[in-house]
């Protein structure tokens, strides 16, 4: 029998948007995270998303 391993995960909350997310490594500095969808809303002329994308998002 293989035996399993374990991946140590940490749950997080984005400061902006409140949507909650879990990762496998440890933030240094967990109260300065967001979601990539709060990312996108601060820098929107960085938005390099394909409008095939944003149309399903219903940004578009």
């Amino acid at each position: 029998m293989a035996k399993k391993t374990f991946k140590k995960t940490y749950d997080y909350e984005c400061t902006i948007t409140g949507e909650k997310y879990t990762v496998t490594q440890k933030a240094k500095n967990p109260d300065d995270l967001i979601s990539v969808q709060a990312w996108y809303e601060l820098n929107e002329d960085k938005d390099d998303r394909p409008e095939v994308e944003k149309i399903k998002l219903g940004l578009s």
